[in-house]
């Protein structure tokens, strides 16, 4: 199978969706001037975070957020690029917002939308409705999944994925420190699939945004000064071999609880005797 391009970025993200917008749509250019099938953009990007760029839901004007939206969906179905871009999605009032992963295909249709669904304490209380179910969709024969943020503290989450077949897991973020790479790293490397970090500028010194290999290593990163990395999951790459091709299965082989019972003994008494000497 053909390498798969994914290009994940690293905007300033503002208040306004009339700003933020356009700096997505350039970006989208530039990852599908540089070959790449699918963009991954940071949580909040088109409405902006809140409890950073956004006090109250009131200071937003969600008809320019779906205008840039739709301006978005249409530029995907001209490049022929998949777009996983987040942003709040605004529920019927009074209810609040998800906070969301839009995830737009090639043909500019939203197929799927990842509402994060262990926000933290205060996004509960104050900002958003959680989700309640993973999403899973597939593009040119790699499975993606998709994480947010604070959600790294759920291993239970990245298990799951891996049992879903997932290739990919996108994992964008607005961090408060430094250890969310080394949980993702630690996540791909337990799991056997890529994962794709992508934060805003804004914390680009507590969260680089990169592409992390099934082995938990990093394959690429964002230069200083760029706002766009763009690196291929690829299968055939031999440094993956282990990872892909024996760790995986191996795995799955066990998971499915056979693996170690065919091994065990029940009639060794030094086995069964726990006190023993």
């Amino acid at each position: 199978m053909e390498p798969f391009r994914i290009a994940v970025a690293q905007l300033a993200i503002s208040r306004d969706a009339a700003e933020n917008g356009p700096a997505v749509r350039r970006l989208m250019r530039e990852a599908s001037a540089r070959g790449a099938r699918l963009i991954l953009f940071p949580e909040g990007m088109l409405s902006g975070y809140a409890k950073e760029q956004i006090g109250s839901w009131d200071e937003v004007d969600w008809d320019v957020v779906r205008a840039e939206l739709r301006a978005v969906m249409a530029l995907a179905a001209e490049l022929r690029l998949w777009v996983v871009l987040g942003s709040a999605h605004p529920l019927t009032p009074p209810n609040r917002p998800h906070n969301s992963l839009y995830v737009i295909s090639d043909e500019g249709r939203i197929v799927d939308r990842y509402d994060k669904r262990f926000c933290s304490s205060t996004e509960t209380q104050h900002y958003f409705v959680p989700g309640s179910r993973p999403t899973v969709f597939e593009v040119d024969g790699f499975r993606f999944g998709c994480v947010i943020c604070v959600e790294v503290n759920f291993p239970q989450l990245f298990t799951e994925y891996e049992r879903l077949g997932v290739d990919c897991l996108l994992f964008p973020a607005y961090p408060v420190d430094t250890l969310l790479e080394v949980k993702a790293r630690a996540y791909a490397s337990i799991n056997d699939y890529w994962v794709a970090l992508s934060g805003p500028a804004q914390t680009s010194h507590l969260l680089p945004t990169e592409l992390i290999g099934p082995h938990g290593l990093v394959l690429a990163r964002v230069d200083d000064g760029a706002d766009l990395v763009v690196a291929d999951l690829d299968r055939s790459d031999p440094a993956l071999d282990i990872a892909l091709n024996k760790a995986r299965p191996w795995r799955a082989l066990v998971n499915a609880g056979d693996f170690y019972r065919a091994a065990m003994v029940d009639d060794d008494p030094r086995s069964t005797d726990r006190t023993c000497v």
